[in-house]
């Protein structure tokens, strides 16, 4: 496939989403920036390049994405690798998350789960954890959104079936959350 037909694709996959999950985007938006607000803090996951990405989500938030201005409470659960390997190595893979997020997560915090098939374990066993804090639940994932479709409070389910597609309109869906945050903390 050329890198034209790859653009194209991309600016269809991108258009097709906004069309069918706009509004659900946009009470992300309000939702994040309103916890924010009152003190809670967003806790992001994924695995592979959508840990990768979370830990790009939350260093624009906790650095500055557009503007220099005072640090916003978001915390990657990919980066600390003693944990995370503690974790897998003595209980299970599946629960690297989940632990996290029973010790760092409260009531009202925002959890931010990143899977393109939307069916990573660790994933969904970290959300089910997340809901039983009273956290928000919020899931980018592929097509439909796999089993997480049902177990997030909100999906933004990116129409495709192409882990590089999936994944880029993920970046980009994240660097317009970061945007819309730093301008609804203003």
């Amino acid at each position: 496939m050329s890198y034209q037909n790859i653009i194209k694709e991309w600016e269809q996959i991108a258009e097709d989403f906004f069309k069918a999950r706009e509004g659900v985007f946009e009470k992300v938006i309000d939702l994040t920036v309103e916890r924010l607000k009152e003190g809670h803090k967003i806790l992001v996951f994924g695995n592979g390049g959508s840990a990768a990405q979370a830990q790009h989500f939350a260093a624009e938030l906790v650095n500055k994405f557009l503007k220099v201005r005072p640090p916003i409470r978001a915390l990657s659960l990919t980066t600390d690798t003693s944990a995370l390997t503690s974790i897998a190595n003595d209980t299970s893979f599946d629960d690297i998350f989940s632990r996290q997020i029973e010790a760092f997560a409260e009531k009202g915090d925002v959890a931010l789960g990143l899977s393109t098939s939307g069916n990573s374990p660790n994933v969904i066993k970290a959300m089910k954890v997340a809901r039983e804090k009273g956290m928000a639940t919020i899931a980018l994932t592929g097509k439909e959104g796999g089993k997480l479709n049902s177990l997030v409070d909100h999906l933004l389910d990116v129409p495709s079936e192409s882990t590089p597609r999936i994944q880029e309109i993920h970046i980009l869906l994240l660097h317009l959350l970061a945007q819309k945050i730093e301008e609804g903390l203003e």
